[in-house]
């Protein structure tokens, strides 16, 4: 019988650029999303992977995971847009980034190059087989379920990732999404 690796994608908690619909810096969280994550079950892994921010940092601490940073899971890079509310925005460049995966014109990354990104991150950890905990950001968890369900990128903004959920993910050869 196959060993099942498992993979449980935890997203940062409730930051103020999260409730202002304004592209993140690196902002800590706020007492809300604190408070939240005081109520989250234990999660345990072998290892324990974090994304480089400080929102992300501040989660992993208050559920007591500590870890490696590890850069690809990271915040999708949204370039000239970074402290900006979306309704500043250009509305033309707004629906565009959010109906074009291959986006770019705020100057950061594309929806599809996090998707790479990330598939490259899951492909690494189904080969090391060990079961991870990976503290990131809701775009990295959109990003994996779209690899893990073999789905478009243009399916991206149509996963709504909660602050402070865990995705759990399952590897038998081939990525299964785990629900309940």
């Amino acid at each position: 019988m196959q060993t099942v690796l498992r993979v449980d994608l935890v997203g940062h908690g409730l930051t103020e650029a999260v409730r202002k619909a304004r592209f993140p810096v690196d902002e800590s969280l706020d007492k809300a999303g604190l408070a939240a994550l005081e109520t989250c079950s234990p999660l345990t892994g072998a290892q324990v992977r974090t994304g480089p921010e400080r929102r992300v940092r501040e989660t992993a601490e208050v559920l007591g995971l500590v870890g490696e940073r590890d850069e690809r899971l990271r915040d999708l890079d949204a370039g000239a847009w970074r402290g900006t509310e979306m309704s500043r925005l250009p509305q033309d460049q707004l629906f565009a980034w959010l109906t074009d995966p291959e986006f770019r014109g705020h100057g950061g990354e594309s929806v599809t190059d996090l998707v790479e990104r990330v598939r490259f991150w899951l492909a690494e950890i189904a080969t090391a087989g060990v079961d991870t905990v990976a503290v990131t950001h809701p775009s990295v968890i959109r990003a994996a379920l779209l690899v893990v369900l073999d789905a478009p990128p243009k399916s991206f903004w149509r996963i709504d990732v909660q602050p402070a959920s865990v995705t759990r993910l399952h590897f038998r050869g081939n990525w299964t999404l785990r629900l309940g």
